[in-house]
């Protein structure tokens, strides 16, 4: 019984982990700041401050405010993967794709930036930086798999900001991150049956069954505004990301490490023009993702505590963006992101992974000169990616594929200052 015990704890370790793929920024980065910031592929989020969302991706631009800003949106997540070229060795060879693994979610958002006098402002927000969702129940061959099941991951980003204005030049923010996660993972025995490692009896059993799993924890970020002019501004900031912990009511708890985040985004409006080009670089500490623990299994198969090693890398993104004052109530907006793949040697079909190109474009109206209307669209495309499910013992292919996750992510926005 080692042997099973060895492949459940693993294939365990797989589905868990699949909370980290279908996310639409490589890794399981969400990005649902904001509609202004899907228009543009958040090219300069971190220093633009033309809403409330911006404290979201950098405190300090809250200085920046000289009246009471409330922003409230949403954003809808419309997901297309496939697993191809599927090929499973040994007791269950065969072809085995899948494509209609992706699915619909929506992100919602608020933001509220208080000015207390020329030098201070405070502000509190609710968000999403993290989360995913798959569901292979429509195919029968992954809905009672190991590789397949159901996977939902929700996260929630409770802040609270403070910022400081130095003089004309110098910005100074630093903010608490309050976060709450919550998820299902279901896995069958499929492959374990095939394979010979488990006896019939187990057929349509879950092997995992964690349902509505939750827990907190607490982050923080910091940043900094450099203001030349009111054409030309800079911006860092860098964000904690604490190791989360959930537990379900069976005392089932998983340990999954998230990635701390380092920003830089610059805004230049160009002399006498109605147009300004804004950009970011964001480096995303994935390879703090190197493994996950689990405690207290116990699912009738499998029971026990494991750790499961991913050695993820570091990840980048790369954005570039342009917004033009048509007229005084209307904005239009693009821009362009080249995001980086988190996985490095070690792959997973439960993990579609990938570099990514954004697409995106915006507008914005502004009924009066303190209300406004934003919108934002980005097509966002995946490449495809050869993966490879090993064994037990991390040196036999158990299951090949090619995957591939695009995205299309829609925004809408309201703001309001007072």
């Amino acid at each position: 019984m080692n042997k099973t015990r060895t492949l459940t704890r693993s294939l365990l370790a797989v589905a868990v982990v699949a909370a980290t793929s279908q996310a639409h920024a490589a890794g399981f980065q969400l990005n649902a700041q904001s509609a202004t910031g899907i228009g543009r592929a958040f090219a300069g989020d971190a220093v633009i401050a033309d809403n409330a969302s911006s404290m979201a991706r950098n405190p300090a631009t809250m200085a920046l405010f000289d009246k009471t800003s409330l922003s409230l949106g949403f954003e809808t997540i419309i997901t297309d993967i496939a697993v191809t070229d599927a090929q499973y060795t040994g007791a269950q060879a065969g072809n085995d794709d899948y494509n209609d693994v992706g699915g619909t979610s929506v992100a919602p958002n608020i933001h509220l930036i208080v000015p207390i006098n020329d030098k201070f402002a405070v502000g509190v927000n609710a968000y999403s930086n993290f989360g995913t969702s798959t569901d292979f129940s429509g195919s029968q061959t992954y809905t009672n798999s190991a590789y397949g099941g159901e996977t939902d991951i929700k996260s929630m980003n409770f802040g609270l900001s403070g910022s400081y204005r130095l003089n004309e030049q110098w910005s100074f923010g630093a903010g608490l991150d309050v976060i709450y996660g919550q998820g299902t993972f279901r896995r069958g025995t499929n492959e374990l049956i095939a394979a010979g490692l488990l006896p019939p009896q187990y057929a349509g059993q879950q092997f995992v069954d964690v349902e509505d799993a939750d827990g907190w924890a607490v982050g923080f970020n910091v940043g900094t505004v450099y203001e030349l002019d009111k054409n030309n501004r800079w911006g860092l900031s860098y964000r904690y990301s604490p190791d989360i912990s959930v537990e379900d009511d069976k005392n089932q708890k998983i340990d999954l490490p998230l990635p701390d985040m380092v920003e830089f985004s610059g805004y230049n409006r160009i002399k006498d023009t109605d147009f300004a080009v804004h950009y970011s670089v964001q480096w995303i500490g994935w390879s703090a993702f190197d493994e996950i623990d689990f405690h207290n299994l116990n699912a009738g198969i499998q029971q026990g505590e494991y750790n499961k090693q991913y050695q993820w890398q570091d990840g980048w993104h790369f954005a570039i963006g342009g917004t033009w004052y048509v007229t005084e109530k209307v904005e239009l907006r693009t821009g362009y992101m080249h995001d980086t793949s988190a996985q490095d040697e070690l792959t997973s079909i439960a993990v579609p992974d990938s570099d990514r190109n954004w697409l995106s474009a915006g507008a914005s109206y502004h009924f009066t000169p303190d209300s406004t209307l934003d919108f934002g669209i980005t097509y966002l495309i995946g490449a495809d990616q050869q993966v490879n499910e090993l064994d037990s013992t991390g040196q036999a292919t158990v299951l090949s594929a090619t995957t591939r996750a695009d995205a299309i992510l829609v925004g809408l926005q309201y703001s309001q200052s007072f």
